[in-house]
């Protein structure tokens, strides 16, 4: 098998720095990008280098990173601002190959194998691939204005160590002559698909290194870890052969959702329903933008002792309409929820995204007729908020308890999933794993 070039480029602190080119006036300042601190709920999704060095982490509550950071300057997520910029970097991307593999908004792999003989020296080589990385550096920094980090090897795996072995503004090489002097010590947890409960269980076995990792019995492996134990195995040996699938349709990333925590607890059916409209008209509205339509709503409850609930539902058509799927929330929901307690946070998530307006089988179980007018109200509703503010058109169950309808569902505090490394099509030697 010829030797394959591949690329992962990473861009750093993405929606920081996105949010920092619409901020100039915070240039310098530590910045957190979350939800409303004023509020019950919110964590970090993202910081700048100046939050990240005084101690704020990805994933911390508003307070802890207030805590860490005094500082520090919250701004609230706006996921279509950010899906804009990552669209752009993939046209860029896609002027080197049509092989370019979304991993979340801000990463991607790109296979270069077949059109880097015409960069540098016009050769198949891990050099040539630098110079395209550096070429693709220079214009995300020129063209967008943020940096990107870029790991060059023959396989995916190893790609995406190289973006992050050095942050920001990197370009890291691992070829066949360095990569076990610079890969083998890392530690075993930098390795994609090791979460903490593996790396546990592997320093449990003695393995703590990459190196250690690779050197073992991968029948071992197995014996301990399953199937994932030969994939990992694949993985530290630098052996992954998985392709770097080309983009069509499919959306670059996997869901959209949304999720609030109330102004005061729910406590009935009716207290859900007005949350859940809230929050399926923040989603539709979000997919509309940005022009995708799901076939999967998912809803997902919290009660006031913290017990977590959700279930999903595949749909008959894809949809990116609010009725259809406030709808298909609250039959989920009824079926889902015994009401053991009042409940605390609801969110709603639309998946398996695609391109708005893809063909597809008609059934006789669908009034498309409703259907059309129920997108043309969205959409007349999308325009009047856009022109004169979100107050300006609302739904009747809005009246029904204005403490609760006040909540802020419609801030772009949204959830983006990245398709999985292991979705059909994506894998080489090894089944879909659960």
């Amino acid at each position: 098998m010829d030797e394959r070039i591949i690329l992962h480029v990473d861009c750093n602190c993405f929606y920081a720095s996105v949010e920092m080119l619409h901020h100039p006036e915070l240039a310098g300042r530590p910045l957190a990008v979350g939800g409303d601190p004023e509020a019950r709920h919110g964590i970090v999704m993202t910081a700048n280098y100046a939050a990240k060095r005084q101690g704020v982490k990805t994933g911390q509550a508003l307070w802890q990173a207030k805590q860490s950071c005094p500082d520090v300057v919250f701004v609230p997520p706006r996921m279509d601002l950010y899906i804009r910029f990552s669209q752009m970097a993939r046209k860029i991307y896609h002027e080197y190959s049509d092989k370019v593999e979304s991993f979340g908004l801000d990463e991607c792999w790109i296979d270069i194998t077949d059109t880097c003989g015409i960069i540098g020296d016009h050769t198949r080589t891990i050099r040539n691939g630098f110079i395209a990385a550096q070429e693709i550096s220079s214009r995300i920094k020129k063209e967008l204005g943020i940096t990107v980090s870029i790991g060059v090897s023959w396989n995916k795996i190893y790609a995406k160590l190289g973006s992050d072995y050095k942050k920001p503004d990197a370009i890291t090489v691992f070829d066949h002559d360095n990569y076990k002097k610079m890969i083998w010590s890392l530690p075993v947890s930098d390795l994609l698909y090791v979460g903490r409960r593996t790396e546990k269980k592997l320093y449990n076995y003695g393995i703590r290194t990459i190196g250690e990792l690779a050197e073992c019995d991968p029948a071992l492996l197995h014996s301990w870890f399953g199937k994932m134990g030969l994939v990992l195995s694949m993985f530290a040996r630098g052996d992954d052969q998985t392709p770097v699938s080309e983009v069509g349709l499919e959306s670059p990333i996997k869901s959209i959702g949304n999720s609030t925590t109330t102004p005061r607890d729910l406590e009935n059916n009716e207290d859900v329903k007005l949350v859940l409209y809230l929050l399926s008209e923040s989603v539709a509205t979000r997919l509309r933008e940005n022009h995708f339509e799901g076939w999967v709503v998912e809803v997902y409850v919290r009660d006031c002792d913290l017990i977590y609930w959700h279930q999903q539902r595949k749909l008959f058509a894809p949809t990116n309409i609010s009725e259809e799927i406030e709808n298909a929330a609250m039959d989920l929901f009824t079926g889902l929820y015994p009401w053991y307690k009042p409940i605390r946070s609801l969110g709603i998530r639309v998946g398996t995204l695609q391109q708005e307006g893809q063909p597809r089988q008609m059934s006789l179980f669908i009034d498309e007729e409703k259907r059309m007018r129920l997108l043309r109200a969205d959409r007349m509703v999308d325009w009047i908020r856009e022109r004169f503010g979100f107050q300006a058109i609302q739904r009747g169950v809005m009246h029904e308890d204005r403490y609760l309808s006040s909540l802020d569902a419609t801030a772009d505090d949204h959830m983006v999933h990245p398709h999985s490394y292991f979705e059909k099509g994506n894998r080489t030697g090894v089944e879909k794993l659960a």
